[in-house]
């Protein structure tokens, strides 16, 4: 027990540790608009744990109520103090709320979950560090951004619940609520691909440009990104266009094993292998390309990306959903052997991930549905490469098709060895 209390105590130290070594450096660079640092912060949440330790052995939660009206009161006058100098601009509250965030953190590490203290603690701290970079994010952010953000909790927690459980076709292959909710969850996959390209920015490098963008729209970051090797771009040309290229196809195959993983475990445990080797022969090329050409700083300064997310769009990649999933239950029934494989081949070029969402909810065999998912996959690799050599210029177009024909190949062996 005096083991346990003294490891709780400890960690409630450290909590202030984390956040005052940040506070510490953040007052080196603003002085007058710091509350303290790191001593500050492990006092307090010394007071913190005392203060809630007190409070549940005298049962007198008045204790711990006092101590944080305490450090509430010196934040306050820290903050008067500081008002009455001249500032050039108004100072932010960060500094006292992270000092009131380390008292209760303090606190709940004794009386409350050491384990979830520590996550939030490390939570604020790097909320604290990354302030440049998240005030850029904002920056960036337009009012469009905004409302699509706002769209996207709409429909999630509002639109989502009233929609009915049940299937609602003569096939039984569409479900209203699957359905929806499968397509707010690659909307907000996509939302998070924009964010870090917004964040980042395009200029950062061609490598970072490939991962975002293919985290968004691995078709729209191949065809800006081999239009810009067409323009000549020294920077996007040649090999580093290639390795910025190929690294949005390995985001692609991750996103589609993310989607299998989330929905369907079984399917997963089958198709993995397939698409992990696809995976990691177009990352191998993707890092040999880069070392060609991409490690001398080129970047694609023209990549224009957009907010994957609208209601319109939504709706869009919906209809497409249900669509394909009565195509794929009649394709079973009538065309058992290879009609599964045609309706994947087609949308695969259309939309990887529509299909990949209507494989896992779909009532094909595990095995004839991960073959299915290797040929949507290769089919919308195959779309891909073919925008590349018909919008690029030079080398790329030579490199892609090679990487092309190399994922194929791994794919249909790695199906066949595995599938049988």
């Amino acid at each position: 027990m005096a083991f346990d209390l003294a490891r709780h105590f400890l960690i409630a130290l450290l909590i202030g540790a984390l956040v005052g070594i940040e506070r510490e450096k953040r007052k080196l660079g603003e002085p007058a608009r710091s509350f303290g640092g790191i001593r500050t912060h492990i006092l307090l949440a010394l007071v913190g744990s005392a203060s809630a330790w007190l409070a549940r052995q005298l049962e007198t939660p008045a204790i711990f109520i006092a101590s944080l009206l305490s450090v509430a009161a010196i934040g306050v006058a820290n903050r008067l103090r500081h008002d009455r100098s001249p500032q050039d601009t108004a100072p932010g509250m960060a500094s006292e709320i992270a000092a009131l965030s380390v008292v209760l953190l303090g606190a709940m590490v004794v009386v409350g979950d050491p384990a979830l203290a520590v996550a939030l603690a490390v939570v604020v701290s790097a909320v604290l560090a990354y302030k440049q970079p998240l005030h850029g994010l904002v920056e960036r952010l337009g009012v469009d951004d905004i409302y699509s953000g706002i769209k996207l909790l709409i429909a999630s927690f509002i639109v989502l619940p009233l929609v009915p459980d049940r299937p609602v076709d003569p096939w039984g292959a569409i479900n209203p609520y699957q359905l929806w909710l499968m397509v707010v969850a690659i909307s907000a996959l996509s939302l998070v691909g924009y964010v870090a390209v917004r964040w980042l920015g395009t200029a950062r490098g061609i490598a970072i440009t490939g991962l975002a963008g293919g985290l968004t729209s691995s078709t729209a970051t191949t065809l800006n990104i081999a239009r810009g090797a067409r323009l000549g771009s020294a920077a996007a040309a040649g090999s580093a266009a290639a390795a910025g290229i190929l690294l949005a196809w390995v985001m692609m195959f991750l996103r589609v094993l993310a989607i299998v993983f989330a929905t369907n475990r079984g399917l997963l445990g089958i198709a993995w292998p397939p698409l992990a080797a696809m995976a990691a022969v177009t990352a191998l090329l993707a890092a040999r390309y880069y070392v060609d050409g991409a490690g001398q700083g080129a970047s694609v300064d023209d990549l224009q990306v957009s907010n994957p997310f609208s209601l319109t769009a939504a709706i869009r990649l919906g209809a497409l959903f249900a669509v394909l999933l009565v195509a794929i239950r009649i394709a079973e029934q009538q065309l058992p052997g290879t009609g599964l494989y045609v309706v994947s081949a087609f949308a695969g070029a259309m939309d990887v991930d529509a299909i990949t969402l209507s494989l896992t909810n779909g009532n094909a065999p595990l095995a004839r549905a991960a073959a299915a998912l290797v040929v949507a996959v290769l089919a919308n690799t195959a779309v891909k490469c073919t925008m590349v050599l018909a919008v690029g210029k030079g080398a790329v177009r030579r490199q892609v098709g090679v990487a092309t024909v190399a994922i194929a190949v791994t794919g249909i062996a790695a199906a066949a060895l595995v599938l049988g």
